[in-house]
Order: structure tokens, then C-alpha cells, then sequence
């Protein structure tokens, strides 16, 4: 994509799952590339491929206390958080930290070199929607005190404070509200439904549906969010801007999808729905249309079958 050719970019969180599709991406586009994370839920694996590229370079920081300044940055990516469950319930005080200290790490740098900054927030923001489907205009329905809140209301705040920054000091800034993304290099551990039922399936086990199984998510593969994000960055816009797939789909109909998919003889077994779990999740995805001429391109069947393959190549492995 134009405008990206040797422009110095720190990717924070590049490490994790969409940072290391989005670090391979912008190298493709011949980006500088400084990926910093450190590697509380990411992992040096996700980019061992891109470790011999001249233009990669990946340091270990926690952006909480501090981001690594390479000089004369270009723009700034700001990915880094726990995005799972399991991951934000274990550390729901790092969580805010990351979304409070480390955005605010993030911004300065963007602002020490009139850096163009991206913030990869969150669905999340919407909580438990009483609008549906969600328009940037929603404000939202969240629970202040509740256990998802480190990192509902810790992406809240970020945005708050990129908002800020932009009309109080001039920052180049823009606002990625990102929808349920999947695809390969998730953690089998991730906790999230997408590896979660398909782990159970390559293995044998009941796929775990949560309550009646009747909430909504829209499932968005990864390569079709990393350009929307690259779009985003390429561009002059602000957002906040929704980037998913508007297509929707039951719980218990994507586990009984990925059943057939991938073959297994796996059950259906019904758990307890977790609190403040969202009954319903579809971006309205007509900004990200008409502002950065983006719309998701791969299918649902296409994009879990590759994954699943991909994962059963790990599990195997």
C-alpha cells in the first residue's frame, strides 16, 4: 500500500496474534518495523519467520513503564493488551496498566515525533449492546465494576485518552475498534470460541457451548483486520471506526460448523455463560466502506478451515 515504504514504525503488542500479522504486513509494504511486546501473551514464535528480514528488529518492553524510542518514527501502532478472557482475568491489574500507562507511553512517543498513532481498540466498548448492530455513534453498555471491565473499560479509557491527546496537543491519532478476529498463530490456550472449539473438535473432546448457545458473534479472519488496519494508517481518518465482518453467527451453529468442517465426532455440551458475557456482537461496518474502502473478503467455511489446518499442524507438531 502506498505511503508505507521505509516509514519507521513501532508495532506495540506486535508479538501477539494480529501484531504478528500486522508486522509481516507492513514489512511486505517495505516498513521499518520495531515490534515490542513483552511477551505476557505474546511470544517470539509468532515472528521467528521475520527475524532475518533487515528491516525487523524486536525488543522485549513492557509498554506500561515505558515504550523503546528507535528516533525519527513515522507512525505508531499501538496493539499491545491482553484481548482474551483468560488471559485479562488472570491479569486484570497489567490489563489496565497496558490500556492506561502504556497508551499514554505510546502516545507520547507518536508526539515526540509527530508520529501518525493507531489504536487498536476494542468491540469490547460496546459491552452487552443495546444497539445492534453496533454504529460508532453507540456509546455503549458496560458494567463499570464487573470482571470484564479491566478490559472493557482499560480500551475505554484508551480511547478516551487518544481523543484527548489529539485535541489538546495536536497528535496525528486514529481509532481501530477491532470485532472477533481469528485465523492462525491464536493460542491454543487463547480461551476465546474460534481455537477453543477448535482444539475440542481436532481432539475429540464435547465442544463447550456457553449458555443456550443462541449469542451472536461476527467472526472476522486476520488478514482481512490487519488491512483494514493498514488501510486506517495509510489514511487521514479519525474514528473511531469499526473494522469485523458483518456477517453473524449462533454459537451453537459455528460449533456445529466447525464439527462438520473438521470431520470430528465430537458432542455438544452446554456450560455455564459467563458474566457480562454479550448476547449479541455485528459491527455496522458502513464507515470503514465509504472512509478506508474496506470490507472483509474472506468466507467464514474458507477462512476456519484453514485455521483448523493450521492447527492441527501445531497440535500434531
Amino acid at each position: 500500500m502506498s505511503g508505507l515504504a521505509g516509514r519507521r514504525t513501532v508495532v506495540t503488542g506486535g508479538a501477539g496474534f494480529v501484531g504478528s500479522w500486522l508486522c509481516e504486513r507492513l514489512l511486505c509494504e517495505g516498513a521499518v518495523v520495531w515490534c515490542v511486546d513483552d511477551f505476557s501473551t505474546g511470544s517470539p514464535d509468532k515472528v521467528a519467520h521475520l527475524s532475518a528480514h533487515p528491516n525487523f528488529t524486536l525488543v522485549e518492553s513492557d509498554v506500561s513503564r515505558g515504550v523503546p524510542d528507535p528516533g525519527n518514527v513515522d507512525l505508531v501502532m499501538h496493539l499491545a493488551c491482553a484481548a482474551s478472557p483468560v488471559h485479562y482475568l488472570r491479569m486484570p491489574l497489567e490489563t489496565l496498566r497496558v490500556a492506561s500507562d502504556g497508551t499514554v507511553n505510546a502516545l507520547e512517543l507518536a508526539e515526540r515525533y509527530g508520529a501518525r498513532f493507531v489504536l487498536a481498540s476494542t468491540s469490547e466498548v460496546y459491552g452487552d449492546p443495546l444497539e445492534h448492530p453496533q454504529r460508532e455513534s453507540y456509546w455503549g453498555h458496560v458494567n463499570p465494576i464487573g470482571p470484564r471491565s479491566v478490559y472493557d473499560e482499560g480500551k475505554r479509557f484508551a480511547e478516551a485518552t487518544t481523543a484527548a491527546y489529539q485535541r489538546t496537543r495536536g497528535v496525528d491519532v486514529a481509532i481501530a475498534r477491532i470485532f472477533n478476529t481469528y485465523g492462525p498463530r491464536m493460542s491454543l490456550d487463547d480461551g476465546r470460541v474460534v481455537p477453543a472449539f477448535l482444539k475440542q473438535a481436532l481432539t475429540g473432546e464435547p465442544l463447550t457451548v456457553a449458555g443456550d448457545g443462541s449469542q451472536t458473534r461476527s467472526l472476522c479472519w486476520v488478514e482481512d483486520t490487519v488491512d483494514g488496519l493498514v488501510r486506517l494508517a495509510c489514511s487521514t481518518e479519525r474514528g473511531p471506526i469499526n473494522l469485523g465482518n458483518d456477517e453473524e453467527t449462533t454459537m451453537l451453529d459455528l460449533a456445529r460448523t466447525v464439527v462438520e468442517l473438521t470431520g470430528s465426532r465430537s458432542t455438544i455440551s452446554h456450560v455455564e455463560l459467563p458474566e457480562d458475557d454479550p448476547r449479541v456482537r455485528r459491527p455496522d461496518i458502513s464507515l470503514a466502506r465509504q472512509a478506508l474502502g474496506w470490507v472483509p473478503t474472506m468466507s467464514a467455511e474458507e477462512g476456519l478451515k484453514r485455521t483448523a489446518r493450521w492447527m492441527e499442524e501445531t497440535l500434531a507438531g
